[in-house]
């Protein structure tokens, strides 16, 4: 079984009803790059990566399809069975851009399970559960606001909300978070995202305005040095996303203590092979986290939804999918969908998603 040909895909996905607002600015669509990998026995696995803009983090689109053309044609011949050895040969052609190898990667998965006749959570060493939970994330919005869609989310079933924060007066940020928590509070477990945004100056204050509301902070500061200088005095929970940037940061930070729990996303990692050790090391620290990606069609959710459902049910704090805001699916039939705040995983092998042949359209670029 070798590695035939590699197709590249763009898909544009809008938000439904957009935009959707986070400290970072206003997100009117994304740009997703679909990887296709085809084998010489015509098993095809599917990958995907989907940047949220150029600002978000360092990555972006075009960047993910540059990394892909000089790393895609060193993989033609190659055995997708053997992921190590793909991945060493994708580290040689490429330093960092973990978001595009992730696209590959998925893919290898996918692969394998359509290989073995198995899903992508049985090689994962199996699902915990067949319905994974979610949770919501409110956009930034004002604080009545929030409030409506708090009480809306929890009656539907989601068992935990995040709160958007950040990039306005911090004084709006603490009315927000204790309206939520006195509504819901007692219902649902919360947690402050204000994407890197809060000074350690604000982080402070937040926290000392919030004493006795259980909410968790999660990336409040830029850097990691950031948190690090003001750990000992913020007086809620910490949990890391968008300085996680490689498992080595993971590794340190769960084992110094610096975090509480982790936003773990899929692509950031590198893919599945990389959130895997990430849930492994969370395991071995006892630290609860996600398992999801920024955004994305049906391929990266179906990825996190099989690493999700393996996840530990006492440290699992949701998978969220785009689905919800975005309009359509590549697979209508499989594709992951929202119901009473948990997604039901794909029951196909790999992935479980099924591609109609030229669902993407033609391919903006090819090698093998």
């Amino acid at each position: 079984m070798k590695i035939s040909e590699i197709h590249v895909y763009i898909v544009d996905l809008p938000v439904l009803n957009g935009p959707y607002t986070s400290s970072d600015g206003d997100i009117h669509g994304v740009s997703s790059t679909i990887v296709e990998v085809v084998c010489d026995n015509g098993l095809i696995g599917y990958g995907e990566c989907c940047p949220v803009g150029p600002t978000y983090a360092a990555e972006h689109a075009m960047g993910a399809r540059a990394a892909l053309a000089e790393m895609a044609p060193s993989l033609i011949g190659e055995n997708p069975l053997n992921r190590h050895c793909v991945h060493a040969n994708l580290d040689q052609h490429l330093h960092g851009h973990h978001y595009a190898k992730a696209a590959i990667d998925i893919a290898l998965w996918d692969l394998a399970g359509k290989k073995y006749g198995a899903r992508v959570c049985d090689l994962l060493g199996g699902a915990q559960t067949e319905e994974v939970i979610s949770y919501y994330t409110t956009g930034l919005v004002s604080p009545d606001e929030a409030v409506r869609i708090a009480v809306e989310k929890r009656d539907q079933g989601f068992e935990r909300l995040q709160i958007k924060v950040g990039n306005r007066p911090i004084q709006i940020d603490i009315e927000t978070i204790r309206k939520v928590w006195e509504a819901v509070g007692s219902d649902m477990r919360l947690a402050a995202d204000a994407n890197r945004s809060w000074t350690t100056r604000d982080t402070l204050f937040a926290s000392s305005a919030l004493q006795g509301v259980a909410v968790a902070f999660e990336q409040p500061c830029d850097t990691l040095s950031e948190i690090v200088a003001i750990r000992n005095q913020v007086q809620h929970p910490i949990y890391l996303d968008e300085c996680t940037t490689d498992l080595s940061i993971v590794t340190a930070a769960a084992g110094s203590g610096i975090c509480d729990g982790f936003g773990l996303k899929l692509t950031r990692l590198g893919g599945i092979s990389g959130i895997k050790t990430a849930r492994d090391i969370c395991k071995a620290r006892k630290l609860p986290h996600t398992c999801d990606d920024a955004w994305g069609g049906d391929i990266l959710a179906a990825a996190c939804l099989h690493v999700g459902s393996t996840v530990d049910p006492k440290l699992n704090e949701g998978v969220w999918i785009a689905a919800p805001y975005i309009d359509g699916h590549y697979d209508e039939k499989n594709g992951p969908r929202l119901s009473n705040g948990k997604i039901t995983l794909p029951t196909g092998t790999g992935l479980g998603i099924q591609l109609e042949p030229g669902r993407f359209g033609a391919p903006a670029a090819s090698y093998g």
